[in-house]
């Protein structure tokens, strides 16, 4: 079983589900699909909002490895992703060595505001972050304490962590940064998606309106079955 948590914020809340409904379509493996969603965590996870803080799953993404019983092995991913590959394969990269596997953008924006007027801030190792895959056993420095009350930067620059390893660019392609690539595994609205209308003509925007068609497809002949 390959476990993937994804981050949620209730702005983004179809873009969760297209991503999770992409991610089983392609999968060859059993996946389980867990949302971080502050509400469920919020009897031992109660760390304060900041203005800096442009989704909800800023620092709660580090409870992975806790949420897992530091156990095995486990995939986080922002909500603003969209799957074109198989999971199995990001799943396969795994290598014990590692604390955490990343890819490593040298990412470093330009503008100053975010989808949703959200600030955008510049800082080493920008972007890592959104999507991890976690060594959980060797991650139990990520503890609810330690995420309540770690700085931002000691989480995102992975203060927490002694090794970490590198995975394909193509598995967190950054929409409108990275150069365009024509089979990505994975792409990654970080600007803003299509699902937000100032972005409905970005990059891979038809690949995410033609996902989600599916995902309503698949829905509807549910229901039609059940009724």
């Amino acid at each position: 079983m390959i476990k993937i948590f994804i981050g949620y914020d209730p702005n983004e809340t179809v873009a969760y589900h297209v991503l999770s409904h992409s991610i089983l379509e392609l999968a060859s493996e059993p996946v389980s699909i867990t949302p971080i969603k502050l509400e469920h965590i919020k009897s031992f996870f109660d760390r304060e909002r900041v203005r800096e803080q442009s989704t909800e799953f800023s620092f709660s993404r580090f409870l992975t490895p806790y949420l897992s019983g530091y156990q095995g092995w486990s995939i986080f991913m922002d909500c603003d992703f969209l799957c074109l590959d198989d999971v199995a394969r990001l799943y396969a990269c795994r290598d014990t060595q590692y604390d955490v596997m990343v890819v490593k953008h040298d990412h470093k924006p330009k503008e100053r505001v975010k989808f949703l007027g959200a600030l955008q801030t510049q800082y080493e190792k920008k972007n890592w972050s959104s999507l991890m895959l976690f060594n959980n056993k060797r991650c139990t420095r990520l503890t609810p304490e330690y995420v309540n009350t770690a700085s931002g930067l000691q989480l995102h620059q992975f203060h927490w962590c002694t090794k970490i390893g590198a995975l394909n660019p193509a598995w967190n392609h950054l929409v409108g940064y990275d150069q365009y690539n024509p089979v990505p595994k994975m792409v990654h609205f970080t600007e803003g998606g299509p699902y937000f209308d100032e972005y409905r003509d970005c990059e891979y925007a038809n690949d995410w309106f033609a996902a989600k068609a599916r995902m309503e497809h698949a829905t509807q002949r549910e229901e039609s079955g059940a009724a």
